[in-house]
C-alpha cells in the first residue's frame, strides 16, 4: 500500500488521539502493580494485538497477511519487544509525569535524524526547539538543576524505551510506503507474541484480583494507540509530528495527581514546560 500525499493536519489529529489512548494504557499498567509479572504484561500486550488484528484481517481482507518485507517486519517486532519492556518498567518505577516526559525524548531523536535518514527538510526553528527539548528532558530527569549527585537509574528504562521508540517511528515510515497498516500490525503482533513467550514462561506468576482484566485493557489500548500512530506517520512528515505527543504530559500529570496522588516536582514541571 503506497503512502498517500503528506497531510500533517490529519497526522496531528491521529497523534493527539493516540496520546489519550496511550495514557489510558499506562494507567492500566500502573493499576496492575505487582499483580502481574513483567513477562505477563509484555506477552499480554503482544497477544492481544495479534488476536485483534488477526481477527480484523480474517473478517475483512485475508490477503493483507501477504507481505513483501518479512525481514523488516522481524526487525520491527524485535524492536517493539525491547521498547515495550523498558516502557512499561519505567511507568511502574517512576511517577506518571516523569515517565511520560522521558518518552518525549523519542520526538527529539526523530527530529534530529529525520533530515539525514528520511531527507526531510528540518527548519532552523525545529532544530532550536529540539535542542531546547533535550534541555527540558535533562531538567525533568533531575540531571540539570538538582543539588543531588545521585542519578535515579530507573530513568534509564524510560530513556532506553524512547530510543527504541524512535527506531520504531522510522521503521513505521519505511514500512508504510508499501505495507497496509493491518499488515504491519499483524506481523508486529505475531513476532512479539512469539518473542514474548519465553519471558511469559520464565516470569510466570498467578494472576491476582482484576489483573487479567487490566492486562486485556492495556493490550487493547496499546493496540489502538499503535494503529493511530502508524496511520499518523503514514500520512505526515515525522519531523512535523514531533510536538504532538507532548500533549501526553497534560494527561499524565492529571492522572498522576487524581488517580495516584502524585505531585510533580518542580524539575518535572519545568522540564515538561
Amino acid at each position: 500500500m503506497q503512502a498517500g500525499p503528506v497531510n500533517n493536519l490529519k497526522g496531528a489529529i491521529l497523534l493527539t488521539l493516540a496520546a489519550v489512548v496511550f495514557t489510558g494504557e499506562v494507567i492500566a499498567v500502573r493499576f496492575l502493580g505487582t499483580s502481574a509479572s513483567d513477562g505477563q504484561i509484555v506477552f499480554a500486550r503482544a497477544f492481544v494485538q495479534f488476536a485483534m488484528v488477526a481477527l480484523w484481517i480474517l473478517l475483512t481482507s485475508p490477503h493483507l497477511i501477504k507481505t513483501s518485507r518479512p525481514g523488516l517486519h522481524i526487525i520491527r517486532g524485535i524492536t517493539s519487544l525491547i521498547c515495550w519492556f523498558f516502557y512499561y518498567k519505567s511507568f511502574q518505577l517512576l511517577d506518571m509525569a516523569l515517565a511520560t516526559t522521558l518518552t518525549f525524548t523519542t520526538s527529539l531523536i526523530v527530529v534530529a535524524l529525520a533530515a539525514p535518514l528520511l531527507k526531510e527538510a528540518v527548519s532552523a526553528r525545529r532544530w532550536f526547539y529540539t535542542a531546547l527539548g533535550f534541555i527540558g528532558v535533562a531538567i525533568a530527569s533531575n540531571v540539570i538543576g538538582s543539588s543531588s549527585t545521585q542519578f535515579d537509574f530507573s530513568i534509564a528504562f524510560g530513556l532506553l524505551a524512547a530510543i527504541a521508540a524512535a527506531a520504531l517511528v522510522f521503521q513505521n515510515r519505511v514500512l508504510s510506503k508499501t505495507e497496509h497498516t493491518a499488515t504491519i500490525m499483524f506481523y508486529i503482533g505475531l513476532i512479539t507474541t512469539v518473542g514474548a513467550t519465553p519471558g511469559l514462561l520464565l516470569d510466570h506468576q498467578p494472576l491476582q484480583g482484576n489483573a487479567l482484566l487490566l492486562l486485556l485493557i492495556s493490550g487493547c489500548l496499546g493496540t489502538i494507540g499503535m494503529i493511530l500512530t502508524v496511520e499518523a506517520y503514514r500520512v505526515a512528515e515525522v519531523s512535523a509530528m514531533a510536538p504532538f505527543p507532548y500533549l501526553r504530559i497534560v494527561f499524565a500529570i492529571l492522572a498522576g495527581l487524581f488517580l495516584f496522588g502524585e505531585s510533580p516536582t518542580w524539575q518535572t514541571m519545568l522540564g515538561s514546560g
